[in-house]
């Protein structure tokens, strides 16, 4: 092996290699009643990201959206669920930037499909569309290493 291949091999290395939709659920439990009046819904979403290795080096991300609205009585008008998933090829990283990859940068590639999704099965839904906002996952990757060390340095 020559010395240029053996150092590209050491070259870090980021591919999309494929963004599916892996699961998609919507329920409408409280129609048709729901659309007699014009509630003003209160939105819960609940966000989730994780990953699974496939083999060296490539990965699946998998950014779950658990979207939940109840109108004034606490009846639940809509519930979307979106499972929006991506193959990544990451490689030649310290530990330290793979985990981020893996965190951070995937789920933000990933959000504006799930995005699309949520919002696509709402209107569907015969709802009016609602556009959830961009969602800073650097900052809720911090957050989660800090959590980490916190609770890290407590057991110590």
């Amino acid at each position: 092996m020559s010395e240029s291949t053996a150092a590209a091999d050491q070259q870090p290395k980021f591919a999309i290699q494929r963004i599916y939709l892996k699961d998609v659920s919507f329920e409408s439990p409280s129609s048709p009643g729901s659309f007699r009046s014009a509630p003003k819904p209160s939105v819960n979403l609940d966000l989730n990201a994780r990953h699974v290795a496939i083999e060296a080096g490539l990965w699946e991300v998998i950014l779950s959206l658990t979207l939940t609205a109840k109108d004034e009585s606490d009846k639940t008008l809509y519930l979307a669920e979106v499972q929006q998933a991506g193959i990544f090829v990451i490689d030649g990283l310290d530990e330290a930037a793979k985990d981020h990859m893996l965190a951070s940068f995937c789920p933000n590639i990933l959000f504006p499909y799930a995005r699309e999704n949520i919002d696509s099965l709402i209107i569907k839904g015969s709802f009016p569309p609602l556009m959830l906002a961009p969602v800073n996952f650097d900052a809720l990757y911090e957050q989660a290493k800090l959590a980490r060390e916190r609770e890290a340095a407590s057991v110590q």
